[in-house]
C-alpha cells in the first residue's frame, strides 16, 4: 500500500469520504479514482518501457562499437597474417632461386677442373694400338 498510511488511517479516509460524498455518489467516484489510478499505472509502465528502450539501444550501440572494433581488429590481424604468409612465401622462393643459382656457379666453377681432371697429358694409349715408332724405320 502507500507508504506511511496504515489501515486505521484508511478506515478514516473511506469514512470522511462516505461522509463527504455521499453513499449514492461513492461508487461512481471510486470506480473514477480507480480509472485515474489505472491511468496513472499505464503511464508509468509507459515511461519505464521507454527508459528500457533507451537503455537496450544505448547497449546496443555499445555492442555494435564493440563488434566494429573487433572486425576492424580482426581485419588487422587477418591482414598482418596474410602479409607474413605472403612475406615467407617470397623468402623462400627467393632462397630456393639464390641456391640454385649458386648451385648453377658451383657446377660451372668444378665442371672445368673435372674435365682438366680426366684430360690427363701422361695418359697411355688404350690397349690394341701400338705407338708409333720415333724415328725412321728403315
Amino acid at each position: 500500500m502507500l507508504p506511511g498510511i496504515g489501515f486505521t488511517e484508511l478506515m478514516v479516509l473511506a469514512v470522511a469520504a462516505l461522509i463527504i460524498v455521499g453513499p449514492k455518489d461513492l461508487p461512481m467516484m471510486m470506480r473514477r479514482l480507480g480509472q485515474f489510478v489505472g491511468k496513472g499505472r499505464a503511464m508509468a509502465r509507459e515511461f519505464q518501457a521507454a527508459f528500457d528502450d533507451i537503455a537496450r539501444q544505448s547497449e546496443l550501440e555499445d555492442l555494435r562499437k564493440e563488434i566494429e572494433e573487433l572486425k576492424i581488429s580482426n581485419s588487422l590481424k587477418q591482414a598482418t597474417s596474410d602479409l607474413s604468409d605472403y612475406e615467407k612465401d617470397v623468402n623462400s622462393a627467393v632462397m630456393a632461386q639464390s641456391r640454385s643459382e649458386a648451385a648453377e656457379k658451383l657446377a660451372k666453377q668444378s665442371a672445368p677442373e673435372t674435365s682438366e681432371a680426366t684430360a690427363e697429358p701422361d695418359a697411355k694409349p688404350e690397349a690394341g694400338t701400338e705407338p708409333e715408332p720415333k724415328g725412321d724405320p728403315a
